[in-house]
């Protein structure tokens, strides 16, 4: 018999791990995860050009919904009702501002009434006291009015700038810098309010989740939060993936990997449904620690972190990334110390405040700056109030 026929006999019978791996491998990458994954949004196997618009116009949809029946719901709810949130404490454990502009192309998804309503709701989960004290900043500088601060005006206490400082930033700066003198302003006006001991700053389309504040108090009980500059509370999905320039996501993807792939190869001595021959050795545990980690990142690392939301304990916090502030929690008198750095910095283009912030955190001496993972909050806001626009907007 010729050499290669021999060769071929020896490797590619079944009872060969080389066999039984390549198997392994074709079986779930190329059959079981293009049919379970497909629509996996975030997942490498997504198929955009099929599934893409359908989603996306769902999402605008239900989003759409939700925005009515908050408005309806702020329109008819008596003041009465809501005066807890318009008496203020001094020095409360929490306080969250939620930063807002008028958004013209979204005015029918008010996306701010979406999420003080979700707020209301689960800012009594904590026990008897509320969670936290709810303040709502609007920087509309434009001729028009913000509308829907307006509606919201008899339930929360709103503040805005007084006419003379309207007049001191009507000079012409650009998107970014005024986005970033919005964000100072509304730091500090919460801060000379009431003194919070803690500090979260939401913009208006961020839509907290029911867990929102049980985390955060799990977050700021923890000995971190005690020599932190920022908690970052949610990073774009579609940012989360292992194969990244976050070095901490590396050490993960590798652990995960070889976590697996020992329990398996434990495993196999008691239960071995297709005769597999592979055991705990070298060979085989570097095969299958790879085999996972592919698993991982084209499955999505987005719906593993899903995972940890069985217990606020299991929320992971970990460096900060630098990728954007929709949802930032600032402990104790941090908020301070970043509105005067960002009162420094001047902003442009490819230079936003997220991009100072995270700078910030990286070269002054002392400071740190974290992010928590999965996000407490999700990103409701398809149409941008500083930036251009699409007609229709996508997920991705």
């Amino acid at each position: 018999m010729p050499r290669w026929k021999v060769f071929l006999s020896q490797y590619l019978r079944w009872s060969s791990t080389v066999t039984q791996a390549f198997a392994l491998s074709i079986i779930t990458f190329c059959v079981i995860f293009p049919l379970c994954c497909h629509r996996l949004l975030y997942s490498y196997y997504f198929i955009k050009s099929m599934y893409l618009d359908s989603m996306s116009e769902v999402v605008l949809r239900e989003s759409l919904d939700r925005g009515q029946e908050a408005l309806h719901f702020w329109q008819s709810s008596s003041t009465t009702a809501t005066s807890r949130f318009n008496n203020f404490t001094q020095h409360p454990e929490l306080l969250v501002t939620v930063v807002t502009a008028r958004r013209k192309e979204a005015r029918d998804y008010h996306y701010l009434l979406q999420v003080m309503l979700q707020l209301s709701n689960i800012v009594g989960s904590c026990g008897e006291q509320k969670c936290a004290e709810v303040l709502v900043c609007d920087v509309e500088s434009g001729p028009q009015e913000n509308q829907d601060a307006k509606v919201l005006e008899s339930h929360f206490r709103v503040v805005r700038r007084s006419p003379q400082e309207q007049q001191s930033i009507q000079e012409r700066i650009n998107t970014f810098e005024k986005e970033k003198r919005d964000y100072v302003f509304c730091l500090r006006r919460g801060w000379e309010l009431v003194k919070p001991k803690n500090i979260v700053v939401l913009e208006d389309d961020a839509l907290p989740r029911n867990d929102f504040f049980i985390v955060i108090k799990d977050l700021l009980s923890r000995r971190f939060a005690l020599h932190t500059l920022y908690i970052k509370l949610y990073h774009p999905e579609r940012l989360q993936r292992y194969w990244n320039p976050e070095p901490y996501r590396i050490l993960e993807w590798v652990g995960l990997g070889l976590v697996g792939a020992t329990a398996l190869l434990l495993s196999f001595p008691y239960w071995n449904p297709c005769s597999f021959s592979f055991t705990l050795s070298a060979t085989h545990l570097l095969f299958f620690t790879l085999y996972f980690m592919t698993v991982a990142e084209l499955l999505g690392r987005h719906y593993l972190l899903e995972v940890r939301r069985i217990s606020p304990q299991l929320y992971a916090v970990s460096p900060a990334t630098e990728c954007c502030t929709p949802a930032m929690l600032f402990p104790g008198n941090a908020s301070l110390r970043v509105a005067e750095y960002l009162d420094s910095s001047f902003c442009y283009k490819g230079h936003a405040k997220d991009i100072v912030l995270y700078q910030m955190a990286r070269t002054v001496p002392g400071q740190r700056s974290h992010s928590v993972e999965p996000n407490l909050i999700s990103h409701i806001g398809a149409y941008s109030s500083v930036r251009a626009n699409p007609s229709r907007p996508k997920l991705l």
